[in-house]
């Protein structure tokens, strides 16, 4: 169907890409098809990595469950958290959920969002 997320690519420090985005989302690597690079196997989105682009593609937001944990762990590994307020006030926090922008320990932005818990 047209308008659906196909495939994202990331353009950063492959190994180091790699380390976080396993650490942090549990992703599965395999060597890239050109024999450098990756093919990310996510639970949803297929992606790849192809280094030497840093910050060129643009960011993904990532479901969690909980997003003060993940916000937690993003900045263990070296991440950051952008101040900027995404989430709202308190009814639509309770429609849309939580979300946050956030960096890798390279600088490439990527987005999470935690649902809306369902009573």
């Amino acid at each position: 169907m047209a308008g659906e997320v196909a495939f994202s690519e990331l353009g950063e420090d492959t190994e180091r890409g790699r380390a976080f985005s396993e650490r942090l989302f549990g992703w599965q690597f395999e060597p890239g098809p050109s024999g450098s690079g990756f093919t990310i196997a996510s639970p949803s989105i297929p992606g790849g990595m192809h280094g030497s682009d840093a910050g060129a593609a643009p960011y993904l937001v990532c479901k969690v469950d909980d997003i003060e944990a993940a916000l937690r762990r993003v900045r263990e590994l070296g991440g950051s958290v952008e101040e900027m307020e995404v989430e709202g006030d308190a009814e639509s926090t309770a429609q849309h959920g939580r979300f946050k922008l956030c960096r890798d320990d390279q600088g490439s932005q990527f987005g999470l969002h935690q649902p809306p818990s369902r009573s």
